[in-house]
């Protein structure tokens, strides 16, 4: 590891459903680059996923570590679930793959936690939703991360999850008019669950929110997904 006296430059990627993102973030966590975009391979799989990150970080200049978003539950590196990916995600240590193949140190987190890490102030309870493929979901106490909230496959109403009411199907089969109608009312109710102070809600379908949000709710750009990835190097411990 280069020593941190201001040059450490860290590629974050932000894995989705529908596309893989990447950019150099500098020690401060501000970009040094201009943000990258490829389509998700499809099927998923981890090999053409990993090929995809690959590709984006030789355009991406120097860099000295990686932090990777990844939609889904991740522990030490190893990603244990994957519903918008492909099952061969299950169990498959991300980490250290990803680590082999850019030959520099790699972590990985869940991608609405990293999202979270870009977009909080660090004070009270601050809950992050991420609206895209599907549902994502973070939780922070005094900027402390719950880890791996899977919030958006619990049920909302209907029978029905937060990520079959709200993801990216759900808003091309019913139309934006009746979305919106939909997230106001789980915006409600995820108020009375956690009685949060902040609110944030990013990812690619968040440019659809169309109605007057509560003072303590804020949308957030979809480049937050890759800001927070400075957040994942500062506890050096690991």
């Amino acid at each position: 590891m280069v020593e941190d006296n201001g040059s450490i430059r860290t590629l974050s990627v932000d894995i989705g459903g529908s596309g893989v993102k990447a950019l150099v973030l500098d020690i401060t966590g501000n970009p040094v680059t201009e943000r990258a975009r490829v389509d998700t391979p499809q099927p998923a799989t981890p090999e053409v996923v990993i090929n995809a990150i690959v590709v984006l970080a030789a355009a991406q200049g120097e860099f000295h570590r990686v932090s990777v978003g990844f939609p889904g539950v991740v522990r030490d590196g190893v990603t244990e679930t994957a519903v918008n990916l492909h099952s061969d995600w299950i169990g498959f240590d991300l980490e250290t793959a990803l680590s082999q193949r850019l030959n520099k140190p790699v972590r990985v987190i869940n991608d609405a936690d990293m999202q979270g890490f870009g977009a909080i102030k660090g004070k009270g309870v601050e809950l992050v939703i991420t609206l895209g493929t599907g549902f994502g979901s973070a939780l922070f106490v005094d900027g402390k991360l719950v880890p791996n909230m899977e919030m958006g496959h619990h049920q909302f109403r209907k029978r029905e999850t937060y990520e079959e009411q709200l993801g990216r199907a759900a808003l091309e089969k019913i139309g934006e008019k009746k979305w919106n109608r939909r997230l106001e009312k789980a915006i409600a109710s995820l108020q009375r669950l956690f009685n949060y102070d902040y609110l944030y809600i990013g990812g690619g379908e968040a440019v659809k929110v169309n109605f007057q949000l509560p003072l303590n709710v804020k949308l957030i750009p979809n480049i937050t997904g890759l800001l927070g990835g400075i957040a994942l190097w500062r506890d050096e411990k690991r």
